[in-house]
Formats: structure tokens, sequence, C-alpha cells
């Protein structure tokens, strides 16, 4: 029989606030360069300044101070992607309480090395979330561990709820709030917080299509287990939300978005270029919503945005950002048909450069051509300076090269007239 959940109150939110304020920072809420790109007024809480880069920080001290004292001593145990066993280590280390965290395979491995410079027992095991958290689980069990559940634990809510104690506190007259979701606590415990003091704020909530596990529990009425796939937002791919979370913030959130990973990975590019913030893929899902055009009703009003995460690796970051240029259509893929001859090159780079596109990538295929054998195959990435931009190249090539001209961009596949799809 399936647990029916207990909703987190507000005034466990409200003692949380005062439990944690010795060592939880409190993070800036300031108005977003992209107001004018977006036509609302946009105002970021920068979770990702916490200690450890993560809004988590909230919960896991919360859940710390109320752990008897045989409880600390014997130590916790969690699953995590990342940023809730990061929190763990560091705060079970500021509070002396020894920590055990099972991460999966996937795991970013900058969350992992930080995990043990904190001092956390980190143990890599399975293939996504739902086979590490079983492992932990029993893990807990067999040794007599807190099992601390990083999205559903009542305590856990409690203290991510003290965010939207913040925000109120710092855009006192906001309209609405977009928050990523994942397995659901940071929805439940700041929608509730928002809604018992302000309840005419529009609570939006927004998660990846790789993983949409809060559609499907809303569509259901209950939790289910959702497939998840590779994504860029990885601290939000919890196959099933939490029951307390779900049974908490269910009936708060008034819309609820699923995006693509294009749009995910334009506002991370969009968050370094402007607001020149570094923020993962989970921390900038509900940005992506806004910048995406999924929520053009709230033009004009005031809508906070939590920047909930900023723990990326490298590699990671800059897959997204060169991602985020195609989806923008600054980095454009296509394949142009020439003259295999003296000046055949030379001339379509000369037509490249005269409209100051800048050649990332050049590569020459003669084995594959099958029609005229004094042809080559040209196949080119180009960076441009926008969508309209690569329009304009993409028509000089074609009227250049009838025919002959395969133009990938943004994900989309087009052909010149007249040539073979």
């Amino acid at each position: 029989m399936e647990p029916e959940g207990t909703a987190v109150t507000f005034e466990e939110i409200s003692a949380a606030a005062f439990r944690i304020r010795d060592g939880i920072y409190k993070t800036p809420c300031d108005r977003s360069h992209m107001s004018v790109l977006t036509g609302m007024e946009i105002f970021f809480k920068k979770e990702f300044q916490q200690f450890t880069g993560s809004f988590k920080e909230r919960g896991s001290r919360n859940t710390f101070k109320l752990l008897s004292k045989e409880q600390r001593e014997k130590g916790v145990i969690a699953a995590s992607a990342g940023n809730h066993a990061l929190s763990l280590a560091y705060h079970g280390r500021d509070l002396e309480v020894p920590v055990t965290v099972i991460m999966p395979q996937t795991a970013p491995l900058m969350k992992v090395t930080l995990c043990r410079h904190y001092g956390a027992n980190v143990i890599q095991h399975g293939r996504d979330f739902g086979e590490a958290k079983d492992y932990a689980m029993s893990m807990g069990e067999e040794k007599g561990l807190v099992y601390v559940n990083g999205y559903d634990d009542i305590s856990i809510l409690a203290g991510q709820g003290t965010m939207g104690l913040e925000i109120i506190e710092q855009v006192p007259d906001l309209d609405a709030i977009v928050i990523p979701v994942g397995g659901g606590g940071l929805l439940a415990g700041t929608a509730l917080a928002v809604k018992t003091l302000m309840p005419h704020v529009q609570v939006i909530s927004v998660e990846s299509d790789k993983c949409p596990s809060w559609k499907a529990a809303m569509d259901a009425g209950r939790p289910v287990a959702t497939p998840v796939g590779p994504t860029l937002a990885d601290g939000l791919a919890v196959p099933t939300v939490g029951y307390n979370a779900f049974k908490t913030a269910g009936k708060l959130v008034d819309k609820h978005i699923v995006i693509s990973e294009d749009k995910i990975a334009l506002a991370i590019l969009r968050l370094v270029e402007m607001e020149k913030a570094v923020v993962e893929g989970a921390g900038a899902t509900a940005l992506a919503a806004l910048l995406g055009g999924d929520l053009d009703e709230l033009k004009g009003k005031k809508v906070v945005v939590p920047l909930c995460g900023g723990n990326i690796d490298t590699t990671v970051l800059g897959r997204c950002l060169e991602r985020g240029m195609a989806a923008d259509g600054r980095l454009c893929k296509f394949v142009v048909r020439v003259d295999d001859r003296p000046n055949g090159v030379a001339e379509l780079t000369r037509i490249i450069g005269s409209l100051g596109v800048s050649i990332k990538d050049i590569f020459h295929e003669r084995a594959w051509v099958r029609s005229d054998i004094f042809c080559v195959d040209i196949k080119c990435v180009v960076e441009t300076r926008d969508f309209e931009h690569s329009k304009q190249l993409r028509k000089q090539l074609e009227e250049a090269y009838p025919c002959s001209v395969e133009w990938k961009s943004h994900h989309r596949y087009w052909s010149s007239p007249g040539q073979a799809e």
C-alpha cells in the first residue's frame, strides 16, 4: 500500500528559519538584466551562492538540528546525485555528524570529489538515482543510520521553505514565482511559505522533458515512477516525486511547465553572458521556461526565479554553452558541395568571410560523393551573431550553390529546394 504523505506546516517552516539562522547565508534576490529581454520584472534568488552551491543546505542543516544525541553519534546516510550530498557533507562536518552518501555512477565528478573533500564517506552505486536510493535505504537499515531523504523528509521540506520566507521579505510585491522541480522538496516548502503569506502569488513549477515526474504525478493524482533520460538538469532527475512533497504542493501549484533540453542550455548561456553567473542545468530550468516563451502571460509582472544550484562540471558547462549557442542560432552546421579544383573552397570561405561569419570547424569529404568526380562535400561549423545572421548566410550559400546546401541549426534539418530530404 502506498503512503498518503504528510504535508509540512507553515509553523515548521517558521521554526526551521530560526533553527538554521546560524549556519545559512541569506542569499540576495536581485533584479535581473534579462527583465528588458523578457518584458517581465525578473528577480533572481541566488541560492547558488550558498557555501556548497545550492539551496539544499537549508533542509540539511534543519535536519541535523532535529536529530537526537544518539542519532547524531551514529550518523546519517543519503542518496544523492550531488547537491544534497554536498550539503549533508558540509553541515555534517560543521555539526560533527558522520555522513555517508550513496551517489549514482552518473553523478558529476566535481560533486563526488567535493563530498569527499568535506569528509563524507562516498559510495558510488547504481545506474541512476533510484538504484542509489534503494541501496542507501538498505544500508541505513542494516547499520542503524538515519536515512535523510533529500526531497521528502518533513524536516527537509521545512528547511527549503525558508527560502520562500526570504523571498517575500526581499520582494514583498511579487506577482509570481517560478520554481524548478525534481523530487518536489523546494517546490513544496517554498509554495507553502509563499501561499500562506501571499495567497495571490502565482506558483509555477518547471521540469525537464527528460524526467517529467511531477507532471506524471499531477496526471495520476499521486507520485508514480517515471522513466529518466540523460539530462542537463541532473539535479532534477528523480524518477518518483516525494509523497510528502506532493501532498504539500499538489494543490498549491497554479501551473506546470515541461521544457526541452535546448531551452535549459540556452538559459545557462544567457546567465553566463548577461548575469555573469555560472548555474547548473537544474538551477537554470525555471529561467528556461521564461526565455522559451512558455509564460508570456507574466509580461509586465514581478517574477522571482530561484537560481537554486551552481555545481556544474567544467566539461558539461562547455557542452551546455555550445548547445545553447546552437539553440540561439549562433552555432550552425551545414554541408555544401563545391568544385574540387583550385579556388573551389576559397570561393566558399570568401562568401562566409564577407558576411563576418567565423568558421569554427571545416572538413573535406570526397569518398562518399556519388555525383561529379570533380566535386567535394565541405562540412562546416560556423559561428554567427544571431539567428538572423545565420539566415543571411544560408541565403547567400543557396544562391551561390543551388541545390547543393544541407543545413542544420537548432536541431532542425533543412535542405535546399530541389534537393532530396
